[in-house]
């Protein structure tokens, strides 16, 4: 890490996988792995290009069942370009004795520089230097430059550029038993020598991909076909000293593009269009420049560093262009195939930040979820229920996607996976579409899409509470939290938990800002949305009921997991930490011992915890006190410290939310779980995970971390609040956020004060809530707050 550059000195082969998920270049529309251009897909190279949204649907035999797996598809390969000595084998970093290799990513430019210096034997050095971009201006833009010095010798070098539609999805090894040739009907074509193309099609979902590519060079180009690929190969001479160049410019459209009428001939036109490679960086270097003022984020030393290459892989994935697409958060990014390119919860993670930086982007990911509203109707209909069921995993059109069946890599034994259970997926897309509306004061949004989805959210929680005349409290049955390591009661015969704390407290919340909302919306909108939805005073009085009786299990003075939890067996986590080492995986290990996790007082992640990060203290105690109970600070207190000690962190999303809850709680410790949650993907601290595909809610969530956590900022009541907490460890940093309306809104907090700048606009002074004091900050001024300690 130096400041705007990642780097990587010489070749490993053993980090390969690591390094091409973290040189992933992408535009919000696709991206492309950091793979060597030379090197094809095997054990050690993966060179995957992913398409946002564009998914496909494959049937596989397997354990004595049939399943259905649905992909993000790994799309023809652009970047193939090989190379060698007239004649002899092509060079690989495998293949020929590599004297140096080094690899950049710049951030500041999104480009991936590569130089690597081979030896040819008898004091011939080949030296090859290569920029690559995924264009930022031009979504369906990417190009590779590539210069070849001879040093010490003169001859002739062939090089062979291809677009490759042999490629399947196999880029996770526990996945590779499950169809992955989702690309048919493979043709190529030629316009010029310099321009070839290739179209294909997904094999279910029928998606139409088309790519075409131009190669530049002082030297005929010739073009050459092959099975699912084609080729163009130049002949260059080389003198010594002496620097040749290739340039290869590559479009891609697919069929769910807007405004084409053919993904090829949109391919053909948009590369036959495109300027020469410095003329398309320059403007590339224009967009990014953009984006990166208005993400700004200064934070010293190397927290700093790895914050700045975390929001270079959300930008990546999560553009300004996504506002136009189909599309919704990818847990791993456009980066690699693990969770099979799925939408999860984690935009629970990623939109608050993007609230307050882009929210047109936000606005675009919410519209994801609304679209599948009716799908998410029709799955609370298949199990009884009314309102709205959101998918555990959602890919193209809503309906649940999570597999029913998981490998466990230690033991080899494909098992039952109940993760559709966790229904408190439903709460995050509410919780996500009130931050927005807060942030950005989209009136429009919240009385329309908003609250439908708020509406129906609500109405599937209230009916799936009971009533329990014993306790005289509602309760939520047969499902899970986010701690995942729990899906059913020892020996139960039926999966799922009665009463898990986060789920209900959560659908607490939901039910009473989905009251909020209709009760304030103006009247003709509110008979509307009555009208549509056959809402009536006596459901909203249910709501309001359910909402203040829903049971929250405790166990010895502190919040329980769920009802039962304080009868489970302690774990000897010593024993198995000692006998293993790695013990984040947990689960894994039991099973393979014939154990099962549902017997022990032990979390995968964060679970009740989870309601420290999602809701300030204020105001977690009013849900709690809205449920009939007292959530003082001693009882938070021993509620942490009996989950900080039975936490195996298997997520790179548990070290994230403990250090934002231990921050604020301002205990000393919070810095080591915020230091995991900043090298989890870096340091690949899951063990291998990272070369599958980043993980994109860690990366935000840090980010969110320095902009909400450690702030206390909140966006409320037509206010930005604050109540900033001290962590010696990150005592001076600043950010600039967009809030209603204003771009460019500037916080910076050195120890013992907040500096707020609001850039000159025709809009109205911003009010400023602090736990003291209240103040007002017009456009064009700047205020200085001191903070007491």
């Amino acid at each position: 890490m130096t400041g705007w550059t990642w780097e990587y000195e010489d070749y490993d082969p053993a980090d390969e996988r690591l390094r091409e998920s973290l040189c992933a270049l992408g535009n919000g529309y696709f991206a492309t792995r950091g793979a060597l251009p030379e090197c094809a897909a095997d054990d050690v190279h993966y060179p995957g290009t992913y398409v946002a949204g564009c998914y496909d649907r494959l049937t596989t035999d397997i354990a004595g069942r049939r399943v259905e797996n649905e992909d993000m598809v790994n799309v023809p390969n652009w970047l193939p370009l090989r190379f060698c000595l007239a004649g002899r084998r092509w060079l690989t970093p495998d293949t020929a004795q590599v004297l140096e290799h080094r690899q950049v990513l710049h951030l500041a430019s999104g480009l991936l520089e590569r130089r690597t210096r081979f030896a040819l034997g008898e004091g011939r050095v080949l030296a090859v230097r290569q920029q690559r971009l995924v264009h930022m201006a031009d979504p369906h833009l990417a190009a590779l430059r590539t210069e070849f010095t001879a040093e010490g010798f003169a001859g002739d070098l062939d090089v062979d550029a291809a677009l490759d539609g042999g490629v399947i999805n196999s880029g996770v090894a526990r996945y590779r038993d499950l169809a992955g040739r989702h690309l048919i009907r493979v043709h190529t074509g030629s316009v010029e020598p310099d321009t070839v193309w290739l179209q294909c099609r997904t094999r279910a979902s029928a998606i139409r991909i088309g790519m075409a590519a131009r190669l530049s060079a002082d030297a005929p180009v010739t073009v050459r076909h092959g099975e699912s690929r084609v080729g163009q190969r130049v002949r260059l001479s080389l003198r010594p000293g002496r620097t040749v160049t290739v340039d290869k410019t590559v479009a891609l459209h697919t069929s769910r593009d807007p405004a084409i009428s053919d993904p090829l001939d949109a391919a053909i036109d948009r590369v036959g269009a495109a300027p020469a490679f410095d003329e398309l960086l320059e403007e590339h270097l224009t967009a990014w420049d953009q984006l990166w003022r208005r993400a700004e984020l200064e934070v010293p030393g190397e927290a700093g560093d790895i914050l700045r290459l975390h929001l270079f892989h959300v930008l990546q994935t999560l553009s300004p262009h996504t506002a136009d697409l189909d599309v919704g958060v990818p847990a791993r990014g456009l980066h690699g195939e693990a969770y099979r390119g799925h939408v999860f919860w984690d935009e629970l993670f990623v939109l608050p930040y993007l609230d307050l930086h882009f929210p047109e982007v936000s606005r675009a990911l919410l519209r994801y979820r609304h679209r599948r509203l009716d799908q998410a109707c029709a799955a609370a209909r298949a199990v009884g229920r009314r309102g709205a069921l959101y998918p555990w995993q959602s890919g193209s059109d809503g309906r649940e996607e999570t597999q029913e069946l998981h490998l466990n890599p230690r033991s080899g034994r494909w098992l039952p996976d109940h993760s559709r259970l966790q229904r408190h997926v439903g709460s995050a897309v509410a919780y996500n579409v009130w931050q927005y509306c807060e942030a950005s004061g989209d009136a429009e949004f919240l009385h329309t899409k908003g609250a439908e989805m708020l509406l129906q959210i609500a109405r599937f929680w209230a009916d799936s509470a009971t009533w329990d005349e014993q306790l005289g409290r509602h309760r939520i049955r047969g499902v899970m939290g986010p701690d995942e390591y729990h899906d059913g009661y020892p020996d139960a015969r039926q999966p799922g938990l009665d009463d898990n704390a986060y789920t209900n407290v959560t659908a607490a919340w939901v039910l009473t800002r989905a009251l909020e909302v209709v009760r304030t919306l103006p009247e003709p909108r509110r008979r509307e949305l009555a009208e549509r939805t056959g809402l009536d005073a006596g459901e909203l009085e249910q709501w309001e009921d359910v909402s203040r009786t829903l049971h929250v299990p405790f166990h010895d003075g502190v919040v329980s997991q769920f009802e039962g939890y304080g009868d489970l067996a302690e774990l000897d986590w010593e024993a198995y930490r000692h006998r293993y080492g790695d013990i984040r995986r947990l689960d894994r290990i039991l099973e393979a011992e014939g154990d099962t996790v549902n017997r022990y007082k032990a979390s995968k992640q964060a679970d009740v915890l989870m309601l420290g990060y999602l809701f300030s203290p204020h105001e977690l105690r009013g849900l709690f006190a809205r449920l009939g109970h007292r959530l003082d600070d001693d009882t938070w207190r021993r509620t942490v410290d009996h989950y900080l000690l039975r936490t195996s962190h298997g997520s790179t999303l548990s070290g994230l939310v403990h250090g934002w809850v231990l921050a604020r709680a301002r205990r000393a410790e919070a810095w080591t779980y915020c230091q995991e949650a900043l090298r989890g993907d870096i340091a690949d601290l899951q063990g291998g995970t990272t070369g599958e595909g980043i993980h994109l809610g860690a990366m935000a969530g840090t980010l969110d971390l320095v902009q909400r956590g450690l702030t206390g900022l909140e966006t409320r009541e037509g206010a930005l609040w604050l109540d900033p907490v001290p962590l010696p460890e990150l005592s001076s940093y600043g950010f600039s956020l967009r809030y209603q309306g204003h771009w460019g809104v500037r916080l910076r907090l050195e120890r013992g004060g907040l500096e707020v700048t609001v850039p000159p606009s025709d809009r109205s002074a911003i009010d400023i809530r602090l736990p003291d004091r209240a103040v007002r900050v017009p456009p064009g001024e700047t205020c200085h707050l001191h903070l007491p300690d």
